[in-house]
């Protein structure tokens, strides 16, 4: 295989990656709270040849001065764009919105872990010993600002947000309770992974390795005033589909042009092997 081939291979699969991504990004253009992911390139490793060895007796000449020639491209980054999305009313009393970009919810995870997610879709679901929870539509419970699960003792009759933030819940049996939800600001998106449903995280291989004071800062105390949050709404996702049709076209037109890389190529080494 000689050069050409490696280098439109190489770049044929990082090429794919790329069609995955935006892929998946048109799959959730209409799953709540979504912020979708781009793709950015760089070069691979690349060759100098100086096959000049008298430069000075080219006058005139205007490009740079050897060969450099790469073995492909590389998908160096897939960054997580935190644009706001659309808002959503639905007049639904435990539905949220967030109406600042970085700021999300914090929930307990099914592993135990604390996460964040920008899906306001909420409601109470009754557990074991009957009590109800407020959680996510996927199930997580919600958390308060000192990571404390919301429990109420009674079915919930009326939930009023107070200010953004801070949530009344008037109970079945006549009872008034107080919730202040648990919310941050997100200060290096890219340092998160998306964990599914709606849900970002900090990667397993970077807990304890990081502090996530660099990555979020948590909004409570005299931060409270600083959450922006409509009550009966839910952001949607971000996506837009125009970009999304015109990245997978540019992605696979890119990808034919390899394609027919490779076939020139093995032309090439065919009428090579061919003479005699």
């Amino acid at each position: 295989m000689n050069r050409t081939m490696i280098t439109a291979v190489n770049t044929l699969n990082q090429l794919q990656q790329q069609v995955e991504l935006v892929s998946n990004n048109i799959a959730n253009s209409s799953t709540t709270g979504y912020k979708r992911r781009e793709a950015s390139f760089a070069d691979l490793i690349a060759q100098q040849i100086n096959n000049q060895p008298n430069t000075a007796a080219e006058v005139g000449r205007t490009s740079a001065f050897g060969i450099r020639q790469s073995v492909g491209a590389r998908l160096s980054q897939t960054a997580m764009i935190a644009a706001q999305g659309p808002l959503k009313s639905t007049e639904r009393q435990l539905d949220i919105a967030f109406t600042k970009e970085n700021q999300y919810l914090k929930v307990r995870a099914q592993d135990g872990s604390i996460q964040f997610t920008r899906d306001g879709e909420l409601g109470f679901q009754l557990n074991g010993n009957g009590e109800y929870i407020l959680t996510t539509k996927e199930g997580n419970p919600v958390l308060t600002e000192d990571n404390q699960t919301i429990t109420v003792p009674a079915k919930v009759e009326q939930w009023t947000m107070i200010q953004p933030g801070l949530f009344e819940a008037r109970l079945a049996n006549g009872q008034q309770m107080n919730f202040r939800l648990g919310v941050i600001s997100l200060n290096n998106p890219q340092f998160m992974e998306q964990k599914g449903n709606s849900l970002i995280g900090i990667p397993a291989d970077l807990e304890g390795a990081v502090n996530p004071n660099i990555i979020y800062t948590e909004l409570n105390g005299a931060r409270n005033n600083e959450i922006s949050m409509q009550s009966g709404a839910l952001e949607l996702s971000n996506v837009d589909i125009g970009k999304e049709m015109t990245d997978l076209m540019t992605a696979q037109r890119s990808m034919q042009f390899q394609s027919r890389t490779v076939t020139l190529a093995d032309q090439m080494m065919g009428l090579v092997n061919g003479i005699r």
